[in-house]
């Protein structure tokens, strides 16, 4: 079959929108699940299953549970990516949908320290590991499904609605807890921290449903007839392991910088140093994540104008801009700029998030893109993600000053900006002829030989 020929991807914007729908439900659902346990680990985890210590260790234990997700998701990205890689992103994205939802009701489920003491812990930490596995394969597929299927000048737009998944399922979230704070702590500790996560068998059988309905990427669809790797982990070390390490640090404000902002800053709200009340973190979270929600796409449209990396330099300088002042607002307790000023923090933090799908999908040829993607984003998310509220927490417990947290947020900045200036970028839409082709096809060894002769 000659070039000319050749059955080219079909990227259509009525097939981009139905994979770019599907990913949107799909990656919701997923962080919802992922944020409803980070929101019940910094307000009522260390009551619920650790009470038996004071209230920084109980922190730090509850954040340990919190962690263990963010160190299976580099296994996740090597297990669902191989999937994603031989069998096609449609089958592994169901998996993992299936496999959070699952774990996240039994959360829900989990007996307090009161009941079963320390097995309580335990078995959280394994439901935990359950989850990272998920996150670890969903993230990049989902991504994949949106951008391989999108036009190639709306790729930043489309790959947005895989982006616009996180702060939607971060709203329904810290927006389910805010409402059971406003009951009072007693309902909060005792039941109602249960209802967000027995609520996600709902979130499951939409997510299934929706994701039953929707195509394979053309992008693999046009791979498998001609470079299928039998081990993609193999060929993603050994091809492109490069990428993955600008990869690896590009993710370090958008996964590291958000955790710290999230996560991190309602603990030290609500911890006995500042004395915040619960449901104002908790409102000004909810807000903040419906103003992420809003620009998302917005940003997205801007980065195929723009360029996806320039939204990320803007989104990472503005963030630790924005940082600086929420601080001290926050210590302050003055409730207005707290308000304001996480909701500013969420919107910057969002131009460095919203184009992320784009910029990494494209970092990498289709040859094992789901497993390098994956992998990629997963030890990223384990060093950044999983360890930075244990990172600032040790820091603001041995400095007693929170200005430390501050420098290691613009250290987190520093590392983004460098991955963001050397990621390489590449078009799907490119004859695969470099050498990280892994063999060539008939019709470029017909024109060597001409060549030669």
């Amino acid at each position: 079959m000659s070039a000319s020929t050749a059955p080219q991807p079909v990227h259509s914007h009525r097939r981009a929108l139905r994979a770019g729908f599907a990913a949107l439900v799909g990656t919701s659902i997923e962080w919802y699940d992922f944020y409803v346990y980070a929101t019940a680990a910094a307000i009522v985890f260390p009551q619920v299953f650790f009470p038996e210590v004071d209230h920084a260790l109980g922190t730090l234990a509850s954040f340990g549970t919190y962690a263990v997700a963010f160190f299976m998701r580099p296994l996740g990205g090597i297990i669902f990516g191989h999937i994603g890689d031989k069998i096609g992103r449609k089958p592994a994205l169901t998996i993992t949908l299936m496999t959070m939802g699952v774990a996240t009701v039994l959360v829900g489920c989990v007996p307090g320290y009161a009941t079963i003491g320390v097995w309580g812990a335990i078995i959280l930490i394994l439901l935990r590991m359950a989850q990272g596995l998920a996150v670890g394969g969903e993230w990049g597929g989902a991504s994949l499904m949106s951008v391989e299927s999108a036009p190639p000048k709306h790729k930043v737009f489309y790959g947005g609605f895989t982006q616009l998944g996180n702060p939607l399922g971060a709203l329904l979230a810290t927006g389910a807890f805010w409402i059971l704070a406003a009951m009072g702590d007693e309902v909060l500790l005792s039941w109602g921290w249960r209802i967000p996560f027995l609520f996600s068998i709902v979130l499951i059988a939409v997510g299934v449903w929706v994701r039953y309905r929707v195509e394979e990427t053309p992008v693999f669809e046009e791979k498998i007839e001609g470079h299928k790797q039998s081990t993609p982990i193999l060929f993603a070390l050994r091809n492109n392991w490069w990428p993955m390490l600008l990869g690896f640090c590009i993710i370090a404000m958008s996964s590291g910088g958000y955790v710290i902002a999230t996560t991190f800053v309602q603990n030290f709200a609500t911890g006995p140093d500042v004395g915040l009340a619960a449901s104002i973190i908790l409102g000004a979270m909810t807000v903040a994540s419906f103003v992420e929600t809003l620009v998302t796409l917005p940003l997205a449209w801007l980065g195929d104008r723009w360029g996806g990396k320039s939204i990320i330099y803007l989104g990472v300088i503005l963030s630790f801009l924005v940082f600086l002042p929420l601080v001290l607002v926050i210590q302050n307790h003055q409730v207005t700029m707290i308000y304001v000023l996480v909701s500013a923090l969420r919107l910057t933090l969002s131009g460095a998030w919203a184009s992320l799908s784009t910029v990494m999908t494209q970092m990498f040829r289709p040859q094992a893109r789901y497993t390098s993607m994956s992998l990629s984003y997963g030890i990223g998310a384990a060093v950044w993600g999983g360890l930075s509220p244990a990172i600032a927490s040790g820091l603001l417990a041995a400095t007693g000053n929170f200005w430390s947290v501050v420098a290691f947020f613009g250290v987190l900045c520093v590392v983004a900006l460098f991955g963001t200036f050397f990621a390489p970028q590449h078009s799907d839409m490119a004859p695969a002829t470099d050498s990280l082709t892994p063999r060539m096809d008939t019709t470029t060894v017909r024109n060597i030989g001409k060549r030669s002769r």
